[in-house]
């Protein structure tokens, strides 16, 4: 067991600073061809950081191991709510003045209602829940629609479109610079993301089997928020540097990364069988998004250092009762 949990914390190691890698060579290849620093920001950067997840839903479904796949993925949208949100919250309380970010919200609503629904309608059949391959292609087809609307608002800027200046104020890179090893940057990432992916596939499977848990259970509170690390960092550096509308974005965006490409692209490669507990960790993700509702759009757009305590302590009685669950 000792060796199967070191095993996954090097896999998840590896996935961090494959995925770091991948989106510094990224964004200084794209800053060579005169790519701006926002479109860098808004693509590249929030691929990166969601790179770790993919890796492992890819070899999760190479493997059939879809339920540490799914745990992963699920997992993920929670601690970045309740985990990662509500610690920036704490830090500081989170004030929203991007009317992109306002927007932001309730699509994350939408596409985390849509991926509970596609997932429990083989219940209302009276069939197992899954995500199917056809549930993948309009997932995906789902990211098309939101990285166009993305792109419409950079393309905006330039005739004033009030959105896409509050973009231009708030860009996710202020400045990239250039280096000579910026390929060898990408190839390393790859490399390092590939060699992560297998070792926290293998050894979280082992691992779970040594704890006598399932592999959900693993990938929801292991796996998913070791590979959550980049989010996790990245929102508290903003929420210390005082910028909230990236803390929020860098989460937000995230979790529909996760929702709209990881969950998608693995069910593409083998259908994603919802497993047991799976129904009740789907409308904790959905819950958490719909409590931010009352913060962003029907009030002040603020959340306060009291609403982040709330976020983390509904995380650890999340956490603590689920495992109790899989334990009983």
């Amino acid at each position: 067991m000792f060796l199967s949990f070191v095993g996954l914390a090097a896999g998840i190691l590896l996935l961090i600073l494959g995925g770091s890698l991948l989106v510094r060579g990224a964004s200084e290849v794209a800053a060579s061809f005169g790519v701006s620093p926002l479109i860098v920001g808004l693509t590249i950067v929030g691929f990166g950081t969601s790179s770790p997840e993919l890796m492992v839903n890819i070899f999760g479904a190479l493997r059939g191991v879809t339920d540490l796949a799914f745990g992963n993925v699920v997992g993920s949208n929670i601690s970045n709510i309740g985990l990662v949100l509500g610690t920036a919250a704490i830090i500081l309380p989170i004030t929203i003045e991007s009317q992109v970010i306002r927007r932001e919200v309730p699509l994350l609503i939408l596409v985390t209602t849509i991926m509970t629904v596609m997932a429990l309608d083989g219940l209302l059949d009276g069939e197992a829940a899954y995500i199917s391959r056809s549930d993948g292609v309009v997932l995906l087809l789902l990211f098309c629609i939101f990285f166009y609307v993305h792109t419409m608002d950079i393309l905006q800027v330039r005739r004033g479109d009030r959105i896409s200046i509050d973009i231009h104020e708030n860009p996710i890179l202020e400045s990239i610079k250039v280096s000579r090893f910026r390929w060898l940057f990408i190839v390393a990432g790859f490399v390092l993301l590939f060699i992560g992916g297998e070792l926290t596939i293998r050894n979280g499977m082992s691992l779970a089997a040594a704890l006598g848990v399932s592999a959900t259970l693993v990938g929801l509170f292991v796996v998913a928020v070791g590979t959550s690390m980049p989010e996790f960092a990245t929102t508290i550096v903003a929420a210390v540097k005082k910028e909230p509308d990236l803390a929020l974005g860098n989460v937000i965006g995230s979790n529909i990364f996760n929702s709209l490409i990881v969950l998608p692209t693995t069910a593409l490669i083998s259908e994603v069988a919802v497993p047991k507990g799976g129904v009740t960790d789907l409308l904790v993700s959905w819950a958490l998004v719909a409590l931010l509702v009352p913060f962003f759009i029907i009030g002040k757009a603020n959340l306060t250092r009291g609403a982040g305590i709330f976020l983390v302590v509904l995380y650890v009685v999340y956490v603590v009762s689920r495992i109790g669950m899989e334990i009983g």
